[in-house]
């Protein structure tokens, strides 16, 4: 998504340009690693800044999760994703949205994407918050 004065746009599924009105708040995806070597974890945290375009949330973005790698130990893996948002922040709405082409089927698209087996999420055995 590219932001000018107000709006964006994006390009849909049929790649047809659209364009939206920006609220002036952007959400960045940032990837860190944590405690390298054989048990590493990777961490994707997203962040919500208030900013003028994409480019401004990005850099505070990246300020703070280099903070935020420093207090944790870790390394900030210099991938920073955002997500202009068009919606007043407000329950229900959208903070983050990624879209991706792939010739996966539902089930193999979600394995191997998002539920590898590795995950630390709630529910799983590898989830402590201690």
């Amino acid at each position: 998504m590219t932001s000018r004065k107000g709006e964006g746009e994006w390009r849909d599924a049929a790649m047809e340009i659209v364009r939206v009105e920006f609220s002036g708040w952007v959400s960045v995806r940032c990837v860190f690693r944590l405690q390298p070597g054989a048990d590493q974890v990777y961490e994707e945290r997203i962040t919500l800044w208030r900013a003028t375009d994409m480019d401004a949330a990005i850099e505070l973005a990246e300020a703070e999760a280099l903070e935020y790698a420093a207090d944790l130990d870790g390394e900030y893996t210099g991938l920073a994703q955002a997500n202009q948002l068009s919606d007043e922040m407000e329950p229900g709405a959208e903070v983050f949205s990624l879209m991706r082409s792939s010739g996966l089927d539902t089930e193999d698209y979600l394995d191997h994407f998002f539920d590898t087996g590795t995950e630390r999420q709630q529910g799983s055995p590898s989830f402590d918050l201690s």
